[in-house]
């Protein structure tokens, strides 16, 4: 699944942004280290503000699962399987999630967990909890498509039937799919759940302390955790919600502790100045270029010739200040959160998506292809990265022997492209960044199959759709990677989707602070509670 990315579009490369001056040289790609954690905290701190790019509109995730709204929550609500800084999964407010059948997962659950109100964490409660997230229109529901049914099978147990097996509902439970809400708490509050002025539902390190409405929203350490084995430095967290200058002022002048940031031009600004640190840790998220079958495109010599002639490199350097590297598949490595070194050796193999142009090569294909006439039409919001990038497909095009031409488009309307059909037969070629909240590669390779809605280029195969569903039934990990890394080949093959760049995930911390996580696991895991101050 697909979710909204933060930050989206900020950049303040220059003093204006205010604090002393710095140099903004970005690091080389591929000597830039990727961290799972910052330094650990030794230290107490009695307060902490934190940046968000804006205020969430509620904190009831399965009614939005906004990237402000996780960041947030993560430190409040939890699950029944937990994210680790390094992207595994592991048993949390479930002590243990088994499969006596490919088509059956019992859960285990923990008998000390206890909510924000003192009342344990039942069977009961997750079972309400399950079927609410899969509820018709809920943000979660289609983690559960393949779900029959969920029972309470004992005291401490529940009992989850699927209709097919399915290998990443351990994975879906340790995100959104899984958070466990105290059932009384929820109905009392009935549609004021998840708004200002009232009480969480869950059972985190931190509770909500208070939401000022178009202002700030602050959260405190819970001091009668049910984990004894997680003790939070930091008292409470402010949560404010900036743009562009003032969050880079409010890092830099130490008004602000930390955040997390999307856009790689902040962190390289602010990589140099001595009031901060910046931290880069893994990621799925990839740019990419999604080709529709209103042209030229259509044809798969001509996306794959177009692949070969884009420069990745320059576009790694121009839109990303070099952070991003050349990426040849559409989900980053931080999905790989199991058999990393096969994964790796496949993604080596690969051909077809060189860092420098091939152009030789390209223009064979675009002349197999009949040499079209036909402008290719890219889009942008104009936006530094998309516009990037489609300048880059432009000057692919025309080394290749093609045209291609850009339409500029709303930034408000450039989501429309993914449910607007006749906004997509406009275009040619929409870039745009992509990430999966799973750790695990399966997660993305469903947009391939016959008639998916973000197959927009017609792709049609009854073997890779056999493929994917025997990948996402296969509970063998080994198995399961075979099986994905033949979908990548395939995908890549055909160019479905034209892969670009990959970004790294960053975080900015305040120069007397240290603790969470840098990888993308901030939106599930209680970050908050690694936060303290350095030794």
């Amino acid at each position: 699944m697909k979710k909204p990315l933060a930050l989206a579009g900020l950049i303040c490369l220059t003093t204006a942004c205010g604090g002393p001056a710095a140099t903004t040289k970005a690091p080389d790609p591929a000597k830039l280290t990727l961290v799972e954690r910052t330094a650990k905290a030794t230290g107490p701190l009695e307060r902490a503000v934190w940046l968000l790019d804006e205020e969430p509109g509620t904190l009831d995730l399965d009614a939005d699962g906004g990237t402000p709204n996780r960041t947030i929550m993560s430190n409040v609500c939890e699950r029944l399987m937990q994210t680790q800084p390094d992207m595994t999964v592991k048993p949390w407010l479930a002590e243990k999630a088994e499969q006596p059948d490919p088509k059956t997962m019992v859960l285990t659950l923990r008998q000390d967990a206890t909510f924000h109100d003192g009342s344990p964490v039942t069977a009961d409660d997750v079972v309400w909890s399950l079927e609410r997230h899969a509820g018709k229109g809920m943000d979660e529901s289609d983690e559960f498509e393949d779900v029959e049914s969920v029972r309470k099978s004992g005291e401490h147990e529940v009992t989850i039937a699927f209709k097919r097996p399915n290998a990443l509902f351990e994975q879906a439970i340790a995100g959104g799919a899984g958070i466990v809400l105290n059932r009384k708490v929820v109905e009392k509050l009935g549609k004021e759940y998840g708004t200002p002025g009232h009480e969480d539902a869950c059972s985190g390190p931190y509770r909500l302390k208070e939401w000022k409405s178009g202002s700030t929203l602050t959260i405190e350490r819970y001091d009668q955790y049910w984990n004894t084995s997680v003790k939070p430095l930091t008292k409470s967290i402010t949560f404010q919600w900036a743009e562009e200058t003032a969050l880079v002022n409010g890092l830099v002048t130490g008004a602000a502790q930390g955040a997390y940031l999307s856009d790689t031009g902040p962190a390289v600004a602010l990589q140099a100045n001595p009031a901060v640190s910046v931290a880069y840790g893994a990621t799925t998220r990839v740019y990419v270029l999604l080709p529709t079958s209103r042209g030229v495109m259509k044809d798969a010599r001509i996306r794959r010739a177009l692949s070969l002639a884009v420069d990745r490199a320059g576009i790694a350097k121009s839109a990303f200040s070099g952070l991003a590297r050349p990426w040849k598949i559409p989900v980053g490595a931080g999905a790989w959160s199991y058999e990393k070194q096969v994964f790796q050796a496949a993604y080596d193999q690969l051909q077809g998506s060189p860092e420098s142009p091939a152009v030789e090569e390209a223009k064979k294909l675009v002349q197999e292809a009949g040499s079209p006439k036909e402008a290719i039409v890219v889009a942008t919001d104009g936006s530094q990265a998309r516009t990037v990038i489609a300048n880059a497909v432009v000057d692919a095009a025309k080394k290749i022997g093609l045209t291609a031409e850009i339409k500029t488009v709303p930034s408000s309307e450039f989501g429309s492209f993914y449910t607007d059909e006749s906004l997509r037969a406009q275009v040619d070629l929409v870039p745009d960044d992509w990430y999966i909240t799973k750790s695990d590669p399966i997660g993305f390779y469903d947009n391939g199959l016959t008639g998916s809605a973000n197959n927009w280029v017609g792709f049609s195969s009854p073997g890779y759709d056999k493929l994917v569903a025997g990948a996402l039934e296969s509970t063998d990990a080994a198995a399961r990677a075979k099986d994905v890394i033949e979908l990548q080949r395939r995908f890549t093959a055909d160019m479905v989707w034209i892969s670009l760049v990959e970004v790294p995930n960053a975080l900015v911390l305040g120069g007397k602070v240290t603790g969470p996580p840098a990888s993308q696991v901030h939106m599930g895991y209680p970050w908050a509670a690694d936060l303290g101050a350095k030794g």
